[in-house]
């Protein structure tokens, strides 16, 4: 172009000459709609909807993902997403597990530092689930988005765990049992009962938490029980509560409040098969130990 101009400054002629394959504007053509829609301010989004109302297609209709590049903390998430994908949870430490989960309520940033800090105050991947929503609130770092992460993911976890206690009669799925009980339950920083109500084919008609108490007490009363046992029309009752000491010890008060319970229930046909007592880590059963 710049060489045509140069000729026909040679040849006399002034002003440039129109582009021949340059249609003429036509009005409501695709410049008037650029023009229609204003630039966005800074710090807004740019996934704000354009004033015409034609259908733009988003750039994953017609663009195959790309991955991150290999540098950088975006390169790392994607070697961390690769080693997962092609090696399986097993092949990450607990660590990383929690850094990657993290990568979802921190889209920026380096997440290995915080994901290590918080296993090293709390001990565990499972601990830093399981612990309080506040106390994780005032954990330097995490906000609202990452501790709402780390409790979606506890109640995924318990909500499997309950499933599969529902699938099979519970008494011939005992190990499940307790590993679903221990996982709602262990960690408890206060005393909690619940009662695990059964139909005659002593599947789980349902599992509720009756009452919350202290460190080291709850307050049962026998009479409500056997009245939800009723309500539910259960047949069958399966006591449990949690020693937040991790000592799954029964106390006096412990073995007299289920005698209490087994009696009331006995005079409507409920059977009590059990009372559990869950530990940090252990589990004691009254049947199993001769006090039921």
């Amino acid at each position: 172009m710049v060489w045509g101009f140069w000729r026909d400054r040679q040849r006399g002629e002034k002003g440039p000459k129109a582009l021949p394959d340059v249609p003429p504007h036509q009005p409501g053509g695709f410049a008037d709609s650029l023009a229609a829609a204003p630039l966005p301010l800074p710090g807004a989004s740019m996934r704000a909807e354009p004033r015409s109302s034609a259908r733009y297609a988003s750039p994953t209709e017609y663009a195959p993902e790309v991955p991150f590049a290999s540098t950088g903390p975006h390169g790392h998430r994607s070697r961390m997403r690769e080693k997962l994908l092609a090696r399986g949870p097993d092949s990450l430490a607990d660590y990383e597990l929690l850094e990657m989960l993290l990568f979802f309520a921190m889209p920026k940033g380096d997440t290995k530092p915080l994901a290590k800090a918080l296993i090293n105050r709390f001990g565990s991947f499972a601990n830093v689930l399981a612990a309080p929503q506040q106390t994780l609130m005032d954990t330097r770092g995490l906000g609202v988005h990452s501790v709402s992460a780390l409790k979606l993911v506890q109640a995924s976890a318990l909500r499997l765990a309950r499933a599969e206690v529902m699938e099979r009669p519970v008494l011939n799925n005992w190990t499940v049992l307790i590993d679903y009980l221990t996982a709602v339950m262990a960690r408890e920083k206060i005393e909690q009962f619940r009662v695990l109500f059964l139909d005659t084919r002593n599947r789980l008609l349902a599992d509720e938490a009756q009452a919350r108490g202290t460190v080291n007490h709850t307050p049962v009363y026998p009479r409500e029980v056997v009245k939800r046992a009723l309500d539910l029309q259960a047949t069958a009752l399966i006591l449990v509560h949690n020693h937040p000491s991790g000592d799954p010890t029964p106390s006096r008060a412990d073995i007299e409040m289920t005698q209490e319970v087994k009696a009331a229930a006995h005079v409507l046909g409920i059977v009590l098969h059990d009372h559990v007592i869950i530990g940090n880590g252990r589990h004691l059963s009254f049947r199993r130990e001769g006090l039921l």
